[in-house]
């Protein structure tokens, strides 16, 4: 019996939670086994653990798991996927113990430049532009300074930056990444190269919260960028997004 654990990250923002959990919700209609939206941390009674023990006790032996957090180079992706199992070794320093999991795990990719992310970011990102010829895109991620995570975080961001001014037909676009801060430098140097442009500053974020509120903003100020600070949810193309990475996978076990 097949069941789907979808993990993101956890916040101590009822609404942050909320909002995860409305994105969950439809798969559970959509999806002929049973659903449990999980969390890393922070949301006692929900953990990770508790998703396991929950969809075990239902009967499920094959685990579809969905790691709700934006890209293949994020540490928590890597953490979870050892912890679960699903990867031989952790490349990064993890505080998390294996899971107790007697199902057989079956890992998804995380976002990265998915279409139906691109097409999110796209619509967010609308209400800021009046003339995207005469637009500069700064799309902004978490990052990583660890040596392989970074790289990797790069080329996601990289990849859907470029598919993001394909689609809005921006003038240009750069990706700026939080851990190592990156945006004064990548300002500075496009208003040397093209001070023409208007910046449209865009976070790739799962959900609102601390980062898209707080830093992001702080990493700004000063500078005349448009934001709107609006993040991944609410949207129902990323349940979709969800409901596609299982039957991706279910194919592949089928």
């Amino acid at each position: 019996m097949r069941g789907v654990l979808v993990i993101s990250h956890g916040s101590r923002n009822e609404e942050w939670v909320r909002l995860v959990d409305e994105a969950i919700e439809p798969l559970r209609a959509a999806l002929p086994y049973p659903v449990y939206g999980a969390f890393l941390e922070l949301v006692e009674g929900r953990l990770i653990q508790d998703g396991i023990d929950e969809l075990e006790r239902l009967g499920v032996t094959d685990l579809i798991v969905v790691p709700l957090f934006v890209s293949i180079g994020s540490t928590h992706v890597e953490e979870i996927g050892w912890a679960l199992g699903a990867k031989a070794a952790c490349r990064c320093d993890t505080d998390l113990e294996p899971f107790r999991v007697n199902a057989r795990v079956h890992y998804c990719d995380p976002i990265d430049a998915d279409p139906d992310v691109i097409e999110i970011l796209y619509e967010k990102a609308s209400p800021l532009s009046t003339c995207p010829s005469e637009e500069l895109l700064l799309l902004v991620g978490h990052g990583s300074e660890l040596e392989g995570f970074h790289e990797v975080w790069r080329g996601v961001l990289e990849e859907a930056a470029s598919r993001l001014r394909e689609r809005g037909g921006f003038a240009a676009a750069d990706t700026v990444m939080l851990l190592p801060d990156e945006a004064s430098a990548k300002l500075q140097d496009w208003r040397e190269r093209r001070p023409d442009l208007a910046p449209i500053v865009v976070p790739l974020f799962v959900s609102e919260g601390y980062f898209t509120t707080n830093v992001i903003p702080s990493r700004f100020a000063g500078y005349d960028v448009r934001y709107n600070g609006r993040s991944l949810l609410p949207h129902p193309l990323l349940t979709r997004w969800m409901a596609r990475r299982v039957e991706e996978k279910a194919k592949e076990l089928a």
